[in-house]
């Protein structure tokens, strides 16, 4: 019999021994022992090394005296404390065989009956030793896992509304149609790497290419608040946007760091079910869950740190986060010169960032604050709130002076600018998918300060947003999903220089068809009314309505 056969015998018959076969039944002769004795080995007492203390006693005993299947030494010792040699093993297993392959009339009727079953387990090992064969020639990294995601965008946006007149030669309506009112078919890659040496660590690295660049809609261009959640650098160009390493600090904290880590992503606690974990549409609902002050998204070079008493409570109850974390404008952490860049300088264009939250899977609160050095960018917001005007420049022109060459030069000096920012979000599903919707809201103030050259009095601003959304699962099939949001993006409601009359709001409508558990298709329409803000007036100044209606349909490929 070869040996591959008699393997797979083995523990059938030893199978059949234990429920009733004994070592007498099966005719055995003899043994032979390492050093080729032919004194068969019945009893452990017949080992001079062997003791009822030994902690493996009752296993040799039962070898030897049930199934005859241990070797000795001819000096009477069985040397249970030394390393075998691989001599010493075959003999032991050819012992073994010996015995187990000696088997009576009825073993091979039972033997016979089920050739066909050991054939088919047989086959089966063959496959699946050449199935693991493969894998180990063809696998990527033992420590490494590749997650991938693919977004297609088809779709097109139209301005509606007043053609009101900015002072140019064409109305904003007109002009927003003829550069941005094309259809458009854009795409989103991500190909994530997730590399852990202790099975507790991360180390994070994501590589990212897609055209939605400075020549689509979609990454924010006509108005800011175009911008899609899944919107990627435009030029086809593959770029690194993810470079971080995480690893859990006793049983409570969770340290991340890296130089392409990004802030939200260090929150610990994620207070929506506004689409979570599926489809999302405009960055503004599903990214910054309406509150882009504190949810700003920023990425670089950064730190942080999460707490959570999540493994002291128990499974399903509510637990606490608190998190903390600073991260510095990828554009600035690796600029060398401390006068426009820099790690933890002034000019580092810098987030910190902070949330305490409480809650679990059903329902969960969170509070936010992030203060933004100067040059620190909020997500989105209205035209108006986004402009330079009301931003935080780091630097600004104070006066002009003539230089050597007669020339007139602008004199720059430092801004001191800042913002404040505060959020507040909470979020309720029910237990069981129906006609009651998961419901998400969000409610966020922002307020930007000056000293220095750049004047309190004319530049402090105080901005506000919020949004509510709400997600039915399991809608006509299962895993299937819809989901409405409404809001206002992030608007100036006071200044100290004027009035302003800054704001609109913004709605989304979605479906999202899971065709299998790998391709999700979801058609969604938008529309921003007055996502201008208040730029939205014509030279009279008379505010008008001027709103963005948007179309697309989303196809989402993940592996």
């Amino acid at each position: 019999m070869k040996l591959f056969q008699q393997l797979l015998v083995a523990p059938a018959a030893l199978g059949l021994l234990a429920s009733g076969a004994h070592a007498a039944d099966l005719n055995i002769d003899s043994v032979s022992d390492y050093a080729g004795s032919e004194e068969q080995v019945t009893s452990i007492t017949q080992f001079s090394d062997v003791y009822p203390t030994d902690w493996a006693y009752q296993a040799l005993a039962s070898l030897i005296e049930r199934y005859g299947c241990v070797a000795g030494y001819p000096n009477g010792t069985f040397r249970g404390n030394r390393a075998m040699t691989r001599y010493e093993a075959a003999a032991l297993l050819n012992a073994c065989l010996d015995r187990i392959t000696e088997v009576t009339d009825e073993l091979r009727r039972l033997i016979k009956e089920f050739e066909r079953e050991l054939a088919i387990i047989r086959g089966r090992v063959d496959g699946l030793e050449a199935r693991v064969g493969e894998l180990e020639a063809t696998q990527f990294s033992t420590t490494t896992k590749l997650k991938a995601k693919t977004v297609w965008v088809a779709g097109a946006t139209k301005a509606k509304g007043d053609n009101y007149n900015t002072g140019g030669e064409k109305g904003a309506r007109d002009a927003y149609n003829a550069e941005w009112g094309a259809f458009t078919f854009s795409y989103d890659l991500r190909l994530g790497l997730k590399t852990s040496f202790s099975g507790k660590d991360l180390l994070y690295t994501r590589l990212r290419a897609g055209n939605m660049g400075d020549a689509s809609v979609w990454d924010g261009n006509g108005v800011a608040l175009n911008k899609l959640d899944t919107a990627a650098p435009g030029g086809n160009l593959v770029e690194i946007d993810r470079l971080y390493y995480r690893f859990p600090l006793g049983s409570s904290f969770t340290i991340q760091a890296g130089p392409l880590t990004r802030n939200t992503e260090m929150m610990g606690y994620k207070a929506s079910a506004y689409a979570k974990g599926g489809t999302k549409i405009l960055d503004f609902f599903g990214g910054s869950l309406g509150v882009p002050g504190v949810w700003n998204k920023e990425t670089g070079g950064g730190f942080g740190a999460i707490y959570t008493n999540k493994k002291q409570v128990e499974k399903g109850d509510p637990y606490f986060t608190v998190a903390a974390n600073y991260v510095a404008d990828s554009g600035e952490a690796n600029d060398s010169n401390p006068n426009s860049g820099g790690f933890m300088t002034d000019n580092s264009e810098a987030n910190f960032t902070s949330q305490i939250a409480y809650g679990n899977k059903q329902w969960g609160l969170a509070a936010g604050y992030r203060y933004g050095q100067c040059g620190a960018k909020f997500r989105t917001a209205t035209e108006f709130a986004k402009s330079d005007k009301y931003g935080t420049p780091c630097s600004v022109a104070t006066g002009t002076f003539i230089d050597g060459d007669g020339e007139e030069q602008d004199i720059i000096e430092r801004s001191g600018a800042s913002s404040n920012s505060f959020s507040f979000n909470a979020f309720w599903r029910p237990e069981d998918s129906g006609w009651m919707p998961s419901i998400s809201a969000g409610v966020g103030a922002s307020y930007l300060n000056g000293n220095g050259a750049w004047d309190d009095n004319t530049n402090k601003r105080a901005m506000a947003s919020w949004m509510a959304g709400l997600t039915w699962n399991d809608v006509f099939l299962e895993g299937n999903a819809l989901g409405y949001a409404v809001g206002q993006p992030q608007f100036v409601y006071d200044v100290e220089d004027g009035f302003v009359a800054d704001g609109g709001y913004a709605m989304e409508l979605w479906y999202s068809f899971q065709v299998t558990d790998n391709i999700q298709v979801t058609p969604a329409v938008y529309w921003l009314s007055r996502p201008f803000g208040d730029d939205t007036q014509n030279v009279k100044g008379d505010y008008k309505s001027l709103g963005v209606f948007g179309g697309l349909l989303m196809t989402t490929f993940k592996f």
